[in-house]
């Protein structure tokens, strides 16, 4: 197949990048550089790698002229649900504004290419009353600018696929962590803070927000291998939960990661208003993919929080005792 993905340099793009190079696949990426992020200088030479930005209609059209792709995963846009409110602006135009754009530019090439777009599970905010769970029929009710432009685009693929008629499956990810994930997000910024502290470059604390919201956490690596799977057997128009359908909170999180740490830590919990109306609990009925596809998580909770800490320890230059 030939595959463009954009936003391939991001967290998630990487290891997708990672588990197709294997199956020899010809890969292009779109991204807003022209060269590789250092922790991804080693995918250089097996990926053709296209600058640009989603929301340049020109821009995106020139590149699916060139590459032709037989499938097409949309990854790139706003995603941090904690800043949104703070950047509403830019989280609409590159989640929602920029989602349109390549959908149009797809429709003037006259291509015809399998579109995986990515959301959000974050676009239901709290399971239905009476229920545990989020399934694909669970009400949207976004609590953050983010989950609520990635709704909005989640709604505009399925459109698409009525008119003009775009062949286009959509996955709802639940909360993804692993090696390489930005601070910006609760578990990496913990595994940075603790990997600073065993290094003696920040004192042994670490801060922290609100601890209390319960989140369905899967490793990206697991994340990444549904994907092809549902580029093959998706059905276009239908929407997919990928999770593991089990919740922590993230004071528990916190806890496992602080039980791998080499030195003593002390915890230091600030408020952030902004989040107040963030979704207090998410869980994944995830039934329909596994369906369909046989997709399972397969690695462990435990793993994937030793393997983010390892990751930070490797940045700040430490290593495992």
């Amino acid at each position: 197949m030939r595959i463009l993905i954009t936003g391939i340099t991001g967290f998630v793009g990487g290891h997708l990048v990672e588990a197709l190079v294997p199956l020899g696949h010809a890969l292009f990426g779109l991204g807003r550089g022209s060269a590789w992020p250092a922790p991804l200088a080693h995918l250089a030479g097996r990926v053709e790698l296209h600058a640009g930005d989603v929301a340049d209609a020109d821009r995106v059209e020139a590149v699916l002229k060139l590459t032709r792709p037989d499938w097409l995963v949309h990854l790139a846009g706003y995603a941090n649900p904690g800043r949104s409110f703070l950047e509403q602006d830019a989280c609409w135009r590159d989640n929602l504004t920029a989602t349109r754009v390549l959908y149009d530019a797809v429709v003037r090439t006259g291509l015809r290419p399998r579109v995986l777009f990515v959301s959000t599970g974050l676009i239901y905010g709290e399971p239905d009353e009476g229920r545990a769970t989020c399934d694909e029929r669970t009400t949207i009710k976004p609590a953050t600018p983010y989950a609520a432009s990635k709704a909005a685009a989640d709604v505009l693929s399925y459109q698409y696929t009525r008119s003009p008629g775009l062949d286009i499956v959509r996955v709802r990810l639940f909360n993804q962590i692993g090696p390489r994930q930005s601070a910006d997000y609760a578990v990496a910024n913990f595994a940075r803070q603790i990997a600073a502290a065993e290094a003696g470059t920040q004192p042994p604390v670490i801060e922290t927000g609100d601890l209390s919201a319960h989140r369905d956490i899967t490793d990206v690596r697991d994340m990444v291998a549904a994907f092809p799977p549902l580029l093959e057997r998706g059905r276009a128009g239908e929407a997919y939960n990928a999770g593991r359908g089990e919740t922590y909170s993230i004071r528990d999180l916190l806890d496992k990661m602080i039980a791998l740490a080499h030195v003593k830590v002390e915890v230091r919990q600030k408020p952030e208003p902004e989040r107040r109306a963030d979704t207090a609990v998410t869980r994944a009925d995830a039934r329909k993919l596994r369906d369909t596809t046989g997709w399972v998580p397969r690695i462990s909770l435990e793993q994937t929080l030793a393997d983010t800490l390892d990751d930070w320890r490797k940045a700040t230059g430490t290593r495992p005792a």
